[in-house]
């Protein structure tokens, strides 16, 4: 037993380290209950819905079976969307219904978009009457949307009250929620006119009115505004939270920063996921069915570039032929362009994510990537005509060698930028295939131009 108890001891500054890990499932395998607490009541509820996520759906549903009765609210809404359907089977339903009722209900909101009917019902039906109705109430809202980011648990207070007035108030308030970070001011209509944050109210005095100490960052959102853009007005006027509206600009919600910024985190998160074509929802918890079905579209799609640029190949297959030393460098000038296309492209892709790259300053933008893609052509086209030079003896073969990395680095430079802008004015997600045409037009304006001027200039 001590053997045992040595061989699993963890350190608590790593919360994921593998022997912590390797213990949990070791507990697991022997059904050791007080073991498995022992390692797993310390952790945040972030770190264990981690651990859930790295470990295997058998070792899962049996590390469940065992300790389902310590999942709370809390660890239910940190599980990844991939597996939260499988923990949520595998909870008996009372402990699902006691977890459930811990949650705001923006939290609940965010567990049922991604349940089939059967589960969201479940949930609905195990929450209280008013909770439920909230719920609901968001799930009207368009998927993506504002409605279905808020909570719907909100602060207010009449425009006209003073501090002392606003302060009596929240003492003896019934229910608060468990966070929040202003009092909202609303009119008889329950139109928001401004908040006040916590810190104001507090240290100010008690007959100062509260439109006296609003906040200059006062805004608000539309329930219907696409959640991106939420979160862009948090990040770019540097807000803790913002009133939701409904149509007639009536106070139903808000959203706190928090949510803001797990937005701004998926965004970004999917956009790496698309540029390197592996599909917006891949996990690391995925099946190999559901990784091989996210992966294998984008592959073939490579496929047929790939062809496409192998086509512009075979077209000087007698100019190969005769030198092969052009088949050694070809690869060199793709590669060099594909990269730098790749730089611009992820620039680009960027910038049009925090709207940085606008209408206004897209044509600078693109005579900037331009120019710095002629200076690398132009200093590579140095190192490379020397090398080709050097290597097989021929001044001409690397004077075109330079003249293709020339004009290739020049066109993946403007690719890289064109190509995403053009795809958002298009009106699609400018991350989700840019990385293929730009990867595309490189390879084949690099074989075409070093091919092409071999052809007319070597032979």
């Amino acid at each position: 037993m001590a053997e045992f108890e040595a061989q699993t001891e963890v350190r608590e500054d790593d919360p994921l380290e593998a022997r912590r890990v390797a213990a949990v499932l070791d507990a697991v395998e022997a059904g050791d209950v007080a073991r498995l607490t022992d390692l797993l009541e310390p952790l945040h509820a972030a770190d264990i819905a981690d651990l859930l996520e790295q470990i295997s759906s058998a070792d899962r549903r049996d590390l469940l079976r065992l300790w389902s009765g310590e999942i709370d609210g809390e660890i239910l809404s940190e599980i990844d969307e991939s597996i939260r359907e499988e923990v949520i089977d595998s909870l008996p339903r009372d402990v699902l219904t006691d977890a459930v009722r811990e949650l705001d209900t923006d939290d609940v909101v965010d567990i049922l978009e991604d349940l089939e009917e059967p589960q969201q019902a479940l949930i609905l039906n195990s929450l209280e009457s008013v909770d439920r109705v909230a719920v609901e109430q968001a799930m009207a809202f368009p998927e993506g949307s504002a409605g279905r980011l808020m909570q719907r648990e909100v602060v207010v207070a009449p425009d006209h009250w003073t501090v002392g007035e606003a302060i009596s108030f929240l003492r003896d308030a019934p229910y608060l929620p468990d966070q929040f970070y202003h009092v909202i001011l609303v009119d008889p209509r329950m139109k928001p006119q401004g908040y006040v944050t916590l810190g104001r109210l507090l240290s100010s005095r008690h007959d100062v009115p509260l439109r006296e100490i609003v906040e200059d960052s006062f805004r608000t959102v539309s329930a219907t505004d696409d959640e991106a853009d939420v979160a862009y007005i948090f990040n770019q006027y540097h807000l803790i939270s913002c009133p939701v509206v409904d149509a007639n600009d009536r106070l139903v919600g808000v959203i706190t920063i928090d949510d803001a910024m797990n937005v701004l985190d998926e965004e970004h998160e999917e956009d790496m996921l698309r540029l390197a074509g592996v599909g917006e929802e891949s996990a690391i918890s995925d099946r190999v069915y559901e990784t091989t079905r996210q992966r294998l579209p984008w592959l073939f799609i490579n496929l047929l570039t790939a062809i496409l640029a192998s086509m512009v190949i075979s077209q000087f297959s007698d100019t190969i032929a005769q030198l092969v030393a052009l088949a050694v460098l070809m690869p060199i000038v793709a590669s060099m362009g594909g990269n730098a296309g790749t730089q611009a492209l992820t620039v680009a892709v960027r910038a049009l994510a925090t709207r940085d790259l606008t209408g206004s300053n897209v044509w600078r933008v693109i005579g900037r990537e331009t120019v710095v893609g002629l200076v690398n052509g132009l200093f590579f086209a140095a190192v490379m005509g020397a090398v080709g030079w050097f290597w097989f003896g021929d001044a001409r073969l690397g004077a075109v060698l330079a003249a293709a990395m020339v004009v290739n680095l020049l066109v993946a430079g403007m690719a890289g930028i064109m190509v995403p802008v053009l795809m958002d004015k298009a009106g699609v997600d400018p991350a989700l295939a840019s990385g293929t045409f730009v990867t595309t037009v490189t390879d084949v304006v690099g074989f075409f131009a070093f091919l092409g001027l071999a052809t007319l200039f070597l032979l």
